[in-house]
């Protein structure tokens, strides 16, 4: 986790402690420490779970893009359009491939969704197949959580196949 995540688990962690610590003051009969005990514990359970994520979107983004063995570097081919919220939450992207060469090409393109600060939120891998010779093609990138504000897209990797 980046040292922005850690910092924003641990604001999440002092906001749920507070809020449980003042409905710890009501006469429900718990104690305010047993309370925020639990609130701290669900917390931090939060942050793992959202760190897990990332890690696991990292790592399968990785492991597709590892699959294509003479894939060749063709970051320059392409580029993320702004990035939008659709109707579930999803950050999503229009990703533009330009193929330069003299044939038709597929893609296989890791698009990063980041925060204003650059933290990783997400990644994913989008295939674009069939792009003609000379000829651009455009896709869709979505990511595979729902995030709250800001969120910038662009390419991570890109590789012609």
């Amino acid at each position: 986790m980046t040292r922005r995540g850690v910092r924003g688990a641990a604001a999440v962690l002092v906001a749920v402690v507070m809020a449980a610590t003042a409905t710890a003051c009501s006469d429900d009969g718990g104690s305010a420490s047993g309370t925020a005990s639990k609130a701290a514990s669900a917390a931090s359970s939060l942050a793992s779970r959202g760190a897990d994520a990332v890690a696991s979107a990292t790592a399968a983004a990785r492991d597709e893009l590892n699959s294509f063995k003479d894939g060749v570097n063709a970051s320059g081919d392409v580029k993320a359009g702004v990035a939008t919220t659709d109707n579930d939450g999803r950050a999503t992207s229009r990703v533009t491939v330009h193929n330069g060469t003299d044939s038709k090409q597929s893609y296989a393109v890791q698009i990063n969704f980041r925060d204003p600060s650059g933290n990783l939120l997400d990644t994913v891998v989008v295939t674009v197949d069939d792009v003609p010779a000379k000829g651009t093609k455009d896709a869709e990138a979505r990511s595979n959580r729902k995030f709250d504000g800001d969120v910038k897209a662009e390419v991570g990797r890109a590789l012609r196949h």
